[in-house]
């Protein structure tokens, strides 16, 4: 039985998380974005899936 193969992407900060309610904020800081313009690579599991769901329109996603 083979493995499924785990995608990874690519988040980047686009917008700013100031004035962003605080469960945001700490999203953001929880999937390792230090500052603006700042990119990570996660695999795309359904933990970081909803993560992403919950800032979507504080960050942009590409597959890599």
């Amino acid at each position: 039985m083979a493995k499924a193969k785990i995608n990874e992407i690519k988040i980047t900060q686009i917008k700013s998380a100031i004035g962003s309610p605080v469960n945001q904020k700490r999203t953001i800081e929880a999937l390792g974005i230090k500052k603006m313009n700042h990119s990570v690579v996660h695999k795309a599991t359904p933990q970081i899936l909803g993560m992403i769901n919950t800032v979507r329109h504080l960050v942009k996603t590409e597959d890599v």
